[in-house]
């Protein structure tokens, strides 16, 4: 029997139920909480997360994509080193549009994924 996690964002289902997820959508929403909850939003884990979104008023350009790509790998091997095994972070800035693209293994299954994140920058 697969296991069932609890979505993020947390919403009620058609049945009326709290909605669930897989265990690899489970995984790429919580890298999504560590790439967009910005340090200090949380109040019980005020060091939590990277901040991307305070990027948006900075000037997108190739040395923001360079320290952003620091900033990921750093944060997403802080506060998921149990789930992921994170093998490469890419971060291209094109327009205004900052791309983040995360390599990582799963841990529990030994699968390796690459997702993308994208947010204006």
């Amino acid at each position: 029997m697969n296991a069932a996690y609890i979505n993020y964002p947390f919403f009620v289902d058609g049945s009326g139920r709290t909605a669930t997820t897989d265990r690899n959508r489970h995984v790429r929403q919580m890298i999504e909480q560590v790439l967009f909850t910005n340090p200090g939003e949380r109040v019980n884990r005020p060091d939590f997360g990277c901040g991307l979104r305070r990027l948006v008023f900075m000037p997108n350009s190739q040395p923001l994509a360079a320290a952003t790509q620091v900033l990921v790998k750093s944060a997403l091997q802080q506060w998921l080193q149990n789930e992921i095994q994170v093998e490469k972070v890419e971060v291209t800035a094109s327009d205004n549009t900052l791309t983040v693209t995360v390599a990582y293994t799963n841990r529990d299954s030994g699968t390796r994924q690459v997702d993308q994140f994208t947010g204006p920058a």
